[in-house]
């Protein structure tokens, strides 16, 4: 299942929620204010350093971009893609979870 983020970590309670509930071996996908938790050097680091080991992490790069974020920033690990990539994982994981 590809789950996908667009709150900050810092705005909502999304991102744990998702983090929580999200079964073993599924996609989470960055975007929008969600790109946040995806950075190095921050509160919610080491939270999702630590799901790497259950979770693949993707963030959208246009939104980083927006957002003034450069790729060297994101913790390590965590891929970048672009509006094709996000429609490539939406078709290869077919069901979608929102946490908005």
């Amino acid at each position: 299942m590809l789950h996908t983020v667009n709150k900050s970590p810092f705005e909502r309670g999304t991102f744990d929620s998702c983090m929580r509930l999200a079964k073993k071996g599924s996609t989470i996908l960055l975007y929008e204010d969600g790109v946040y938790a995806a950075m190095k050097g921050i509160a919610t680091s080491g939270k999702v350093e630590a799901a790497m080991a259950d979770f693949s992490f993707f963030v959208l790069g246009p939104d980083l971009k927006a957002r003034g974020i450069d790729e060297d920033k994101l913790i390590a690990g965590i891929e970048t893609v672009d509006y094709g990539g996000f429609v490539d994982l939406v078709a290869e994981k077919g069901t979608v979870q929102a946490w908005l």
